[in-house]
């Protein structure tokens, strides 16, 4: 699970969080009002946003995926893939109660499941 959340407002525009996800090399980003999370914006919608044609006036919000499927900090992980399969989506925020504490990818889980594997030819 990552902590170092990249986070931004529904009204940022689309294409400076763009730039952010970039420079931070992150696939999604929480979207807060104040602490409260409303929304997950992911590389998946910004595509769409690009392919749907992007105005200088686009922001987060016209494009976040919102009230994401979220999970709490101690529930178990298979728990998370199971939500995230199913669910098809590669991030999901963790919470304990109403905070956001992390963001567990795809990426994490495999990192999991590989934990005692070694690469070919190592």
């Amino acid at each position: 699970m990552s902590r170092g959340l990249l986070t931004v407002e529904p009204g940022v525009p689309l294409t400076e969080v763009a730039e952010r996800m970039v420079a931070r090399d992150v696939g999604a980003v929480l979207v807060l009002e104040g602490e409260r999370l409303v929304g997950i914006l992911t590389e998946r919608d910004v595509l769409r946003a690009v392919a749907g044609g992007i105005r200088d006036d686009t922001v987060v919000a016209d494009w976040m995926t919102r009230d994401p499927e979220t999970m709490e900090s101690d529930e178990p992980i298979r728990q998370a893939a199971v939500l995230m399969i199913h669910g098809g989506f590669r991030h999901m925020p963790i919470m304990e109660g109403e905070k956001v504490v992390g963001m567990l990818s795809i990426r994490d889980l495999m990192r999991v499941v590989l934990e005692d594997s070694t690469p070919r030819g190592a």
